[in-house]
């Protein structure tokens, strides 16, 4: 599939390139002396534990190194509530224990955030700390540049000559282009900023949220199993992943009604697809039918309609900003060491320093900035003081 996917591609003048990972193509071990085994591609991969041991996370591959240390104290079943601060610095933080429901404050020098998106800027609102961000006269930073991701745009081609071995795969198995991302095409007719990469991916199907069926197939009943079994290793999707842009009216807050089981108030997303994130999708619908259809499938359907925004179905957990970086106080959260510019001794971890979200996933940017924060943290405990 990749391969066909990869032919089209060229065929049309664009450049596909194999989607980039960190899939182990053989037993690895780390400086620190982590051993992972080699990835077998065996399915049933991206949303799942790894019984061949080929993952890395940090459950596996950093806390048991920060144990061995001696150093690291691991509270768990601990809910952060909120960051003690003298209006300088923060001076500690106060967590929960959530089985015994008593609370604790544990003094701090550093304080290091890395809750996810929403649950730092939750903390840094709940915890006054940084001026919350105002819409309505653009002044303020925490909850600012709130982006997440368009992901609609895509073709779907069902085989009736081929069969694809779809339930092995990798995390990142696929091939992309970057010909529509960015600047890296011409936007001079076009009404949209930005772009997207498309790709083909093969991370191993699962039998019910993967049951892809031709349009007007019935919901349910004898011509639905019909369908079902026909394409279950027949259909390919070209899909696209789009930058999110910032707006002014798109940001992060304090919900004024609803509370958590501690009192405190829920975050609330005001945010929705705008025209531009509609024009890109009709273009990148448009650019995926034109491959597919150069993949000879039976049948090709696009989607190049984007519908209004709703939380409900699981669409990613690409969601950034809130807590941007930035070189100006007045406009940004932290600096590019994710260091706060109202508190010199907290830094704010996660892609909620994005200023926008661009084509691709955030989780490799994330990773290389949680690398600068922790060489701005050690600077920071030789000397103090604002890093940049």
């Amino acid at each position: 599939m990749i391969k066909l996917f990869e032919d089209a591609a060229k065929k049309l003048g664009y450049h596909p390139y194999m989607m980039p990972s960190a899939n182990l193509s053989d037993q690895y071990t780390n400086p620190d002396g982590i051993s992972r085994a080699a990835c077998q591609y065996c399915g049933y991969c991206e949303r799942f534990g790894c019984e061949y041991g080929a993952k890395a996370d940090p459950v596996v591959t950093v806390l048991p190194v920060a144990e061995k240390t001696g150093n690291l104290d691991l509270r768990v079943n601990a809910n952060v509530t909120g960051i003690r601060h003298d209006g300088k610095k923060a001076t500690g933080v106060v967590y929960v224990d959530t089985i015994t429901g008593e609370e604790f404050e544990q003094p701090a020098d550093i304080v290091v955030l890395a809750s996810f998106v929403f649950n730092n800027v939750r903390l840094l609102l709940t915890s006054k700390l940084g001026k919350p961000y105002d819409p309505a006269s653009g002044t303020g930073v925490i909850g600012r540049n709130y982006a997440y991701q368009v992901q609609a745009g895509k073709a779907t081609g069902f085989y009736d000559d081929k069969e694809f071995n779809l339930f092995m795969g990798a995390g990142a198995l696929g091939s992309n282009i970057d010909d529509f991302n960015g600047d890296n095409f011409d936007h001079s007719s076009l009404n949209f900023l930005h772009g997207a990469n498309l790709r083909i991916s093969q991370t191993g199907q699962r039998p019910i949220q993967n049951n892809t069926v031709p349009a007007g197939t019935p919901g349910w009943g004898k011509e639905f199993k019909k369908a079902s079994l026909q394409y279950a290793n027949r259909v390919l999707t070209i899909s696209a992943q789009g930058a999110s842009m910032p707006w002014r009216h798109h940001y992060l807050d304090l919900d004024p009604t609803y509370k958590d089981a501690f009192g405190l108030p829920l975050l609330r997303i005001t945010f929705d697809f705008e025209d531009q994130d509609r024009e890109l999708t009709k273009f990148l619908g448009q650019k995926a039918g034109e491959i597919m259809r150069e993949m000879k499938p039976a049948k090709t359907e696009v989607s190049a309609e984007l519908q209004k925004y709703s939380i409900v179905p699981y669409q990613s957990t690409h969601n950034t900003g809130g807590v941007v970086m930035g070189a100006d106080p007045g406009t940004s959260a932290v600096n590019s060491y994710l260091q706060m510019w109202d508190a010199e001794n907290v830094f704010v971890v996660g892609a909620s320093a994005f200023p926008h979200n661009s084509g691709y996933n955030p989780t490799g940017t994330v990773g290389a900035l949680a690398y600068r924060a922790a060489e701005g943290i050690q600077t920071y405990m030789k000397g103090g003081g604002l890093l940049a």
